[in-house]
């Protein structure tokens, strides 16, 4: 099974943050402008949380607050479960199901050095089965 290493390796360890103080309406421009779902929070090196897609829409949108005068910090998620570069892909997929998350940043120690998304777990569970796939056909037509 593949390591979260592993698979930052292939995907890549860039990390989009924002500071709490930033508006909401700069992490969404921000997270527009990377193509991205979600941005680590993050004062120096400290994590502090995650803002998502879904904080806004849960935490602006239906509260009918304003992006621009609303401070990350104040919808951001702040329980947020991360992960260290030696656990499995398979140990991430049971911590996104359990815990109903879409991201978990990485961390080695107190450093931050990654995020996989639900997506990038996908994509390596797909990969895996289809090279078990492919070594089981070659057995079976040996």
């Amino acid at each position: 099974m593949q390591t979260v290493h592993q698979l930052l390796q292939t995907k890549g360890r860039e990390v989009w943050t924002i500071g709490p103080e930033a508006s909401v309406y700069d992490a969404l421009a921000l997270m527009a402008e990377k193509d991205i779902g979600a941005l680590v929070v993050t004062r120096g090196s400290q994590v502090l949380g995650l803002l998502s897609e879904r904080d806004y829409a849960r935490n602006v949108v239906l509260r009918g607050l304003k992006s621009q005068d609303t401070q990350v910090s104040d919808i951001m998620t702040t329980k947020v479960p991360c992960v260290g570069p030696q656990q499995t892909v398979q140990d991430c997929m049971s911590i996104v199901t359990e815990k109903r998350v879409r991201h978990l940043p990485v961390m080695d120690g107190d450093t931050l050095v990654g995020l996989v998304s639900i997506g990038d777990l996908v994509k390596a569970i797909i990969e895996e089965q289809e090279v078990l796939i492919e070594h089981l056909v070659r057995y079976i037509n040996g």
